[in-house]
């Protein structure tokens, strides 16, 4: 599958988190826990990844197509999300 994003968007979060959309790849290519995002109604199925990257637990909401995965934001995880990330590594 392709990574993709919108450019504008990567400029907003590489200032806002310091993290790139770029390495959404080796975040997903690692051990990761994914989940339905249907918090509200976004008119498209969205998802929550987390993984790793560079020894911190990384956030991705993303959306995906067949052939693509959109990239919508990315940023660490708070200490509640990294304790659901590993928990669910381990079961």
């Amino acid at each position: 599958m392709d990574f993709i994003w919108d450019t504008a968007k990567r400029q907003i979060n590489l200032k806002k988190h310091r993290l790139d959309f770029a390495d959404a790849e080796r975040v997903c290519s690692g051990e990761t826990f994914t989940f339905e995002d249907d918090r509200f109604a976004y008119g498209q199925q969205r998802f929550i990844s987390m993984g790793l990257l560079r020894g911190d637990v990384i956030i991705i909401v993303h959306a995906e197509t067949e052939e693509t995965i959109r990239i919508i934001s990315m940023r660490r995880a708070e200490k509640h999300e990294q304790r659901l990330y590993f928990s669910n590594l381990s079961s």
